[in-house]
């Protein structure tokens, strides 16, 4: 999943493709490197990040989609509010990415239910601008967070979204310090079991990389969380360097692969 942030704000690459001509030309060059789908976001989600109103998050957002889903290319769409996500939806868009998985907009589970399009679950107990005021996890935090993502299932199954429609994503970065993350991606495989549904990671330039690596290697820090993470069972990254983290999971995938024969082998 390529990100594609037209936004002003965003962590990562805020304002670089607030252009129409040049959010369209990332999209194609993302798809051309390999993204099997792009994901369009209007609204930073960074840290600290204020709220835009529903106008202006259209208005960023609908324009790119229409131009990339005319061109035959896969799109999600990266918003919390179901007036957006019906908009896009219904201009061809195929997948909503909700970081809120359905609490920022009450309507979202229904309208997520009625249009029977995929929907990714994220991990999140509130808005940017005071996320940070909510890291305190009692207990495992695998636990806690494979909880209240799985009563975030339920509340969308009791909506009536399929269940083989969610996909979850354990919020890496979202209302977690350093110590969090890197607890959630160790052990994604427990994550996955618990839920029993797919796994997207979203580690992408995060703030926790860059204390790891430095600012200079964070693409290379993100491949390496996406080889780890493929390997560990998540069936999407969602990444803004497209060509190394298709490397890497391709990496990943002959890994698993081979080191499967290799136990076969020895177990015969």
């Amino acid at each position: 999943m390529g990100v594609l942030n037209v936004t002003p704000d965003s962590f990562s690459d805020g304002g670089r493709y607030t252009k129409l001509d040049s959010a369209v030309a990332h999209g194609h060059a993302m798809a051309e490197a390999g993204a099997d789908i792009i994901d369009i976001g209007g609204e930073s989600t960074r840290p600290g990040a204020q709220r835009i109103s529903v106008t202006e998050e259209l208005r960023r957002v609908i324009p790119v989609a229409r131009e990339l889903v005319a061109a035959g290319i896969p799109v999600s769409i990266d918003t919390m509010r179901a007036e957006v996500a019906v908009a896009a939806v219904s201009r061809g868009v195929q997948v909503v990415n909700d970081v809120s998985a359905g609490l920022a907009d009450p309507a979202m589970p229904a309208a997520i239910a009625e249009m029977g399009v995929p929907f990714v679950a994220m991990h999140w107990r509130a808005h940017s601008a005071v996320m940070e005021q909510h890291t305190h996890y009692p207990g495992d935090i695998v636990a806690v967070v494979g909880a209240e993502l799985g009563r975030r299932i339920d509340a969308l199954v009791t909506a009536g979204v399929g269940f083989d429609r969610i996909v979850v994503d354990p919020g890496i970065g979202f209302a977690k310090d350093a110590s969090h993350n890197w607890t959630l991606l160790s052990r994604l495989p427990e994550l996955s079991a618990r839920l029993q549904r797919p796994v997207l990671v979203g580690a992408s330039r995060k703030r926790f990389l860059r204390r790891a690596t430095g600012a200079a290697l964070l693409d290379a820090a993100t491949a390496s969380v996406s080889a780890l993470a493929a390997a560990a069972g998540a069936k999407c990254v969602r990444v803004h360097d497209v060509a190394s983290n298709l490397a890497a999971v391709r990496v990943a995938e002959n890994w698993t692969i081979h080191a499967s024969r290799s136990t076969d082998q020895i177990s015969r």
